[in-house]
């Protein structure tokens, strides 16, 4: 479980760092920032879907991370 949250994370963090070098380096208007910060909002979304879900599930408890 906690590989598949640190998986999460990175993915997030990485997605994040290239936001902000497309931010600070991209000369033309590419679309390419956006597209960046759009896959952090989804990845994000869906860590804290999959937070609940597994909650609900029984398969993370309070206190185990």
């Amino acid at each position: 479980m906690r590989f598949v949250l640190i998986l999460f994370l990175l993915a997030i963090i990485y997605s994040l760092g290239s936001g902000l070098y497309y931010l600070t380096n991209d000369q033309q208007d590419s679309g390419r920032l956006a597209k960046s910060l759009t896959w952090r909002i989804g990845l994000s979304v869906a860590l804290f879907a999959f937070l609940i879900i597994a909650g609900l599930l029984g398969w993370i408890t309070p206190g185990e991370l």
